[in-house]
């Protein structure tokens, strides 16, 4: 599994529709992305700025071109043309954010008893 985060900037004034047109994601959207391999898929929006975090099976470039193949992907597409400004560099590369650091839950150490809790409590 890879983690996938990429930037997408929306037109001015379409914050709405963008966010109206996932809340009525096609079924046949869905799919698309679960069987290409998209796990954990989120969108967050700052104004125009989409913020998108994907956990991908087995890596993000496979999953990527698996969804790029797919015709319901071409049509969502074509539908946001006039909702996305960019999502791609001057060189056509998703707009991707490297990741920094990451804490996961399994990382986390025991949880340990307080002194005041030990004997406090009965089985």
């Amino acid at each position: 599994m890879e983690r996938l985060c990429f930037l997408m900037h929306l037109h001015e004034g379409r914050e709405a529709e963008y966010e109206q047109r996932h809340a009525d994601l096609w079924p046949d959207m869905q799919a698309a992305l679960l069987d290409a391999g998209f796990t954990n898929y989120s969108l967050f929006r700052r104004g125009t700025l989409v913020v998108a975090y994907a956990e991908c099976v087995p890596d993000a470039a496979t999953v990527l071109a698996t969804i790029g193949d797919s015709e319901v992907n071409r049509r969502w597409g074509e539908s946001f043309v006039d909702i996305i400004e960019s999502m791609t560099d001057n060189s056509g590369e998703l707009l991707t954010a490297r990741e920094v650091w990451h804490l996961a839950s399994s990382d986390a150490p025991a949880p340990q008893l307080r002194s005041s809790d030990r004997g406090s409590r009965s089985p």
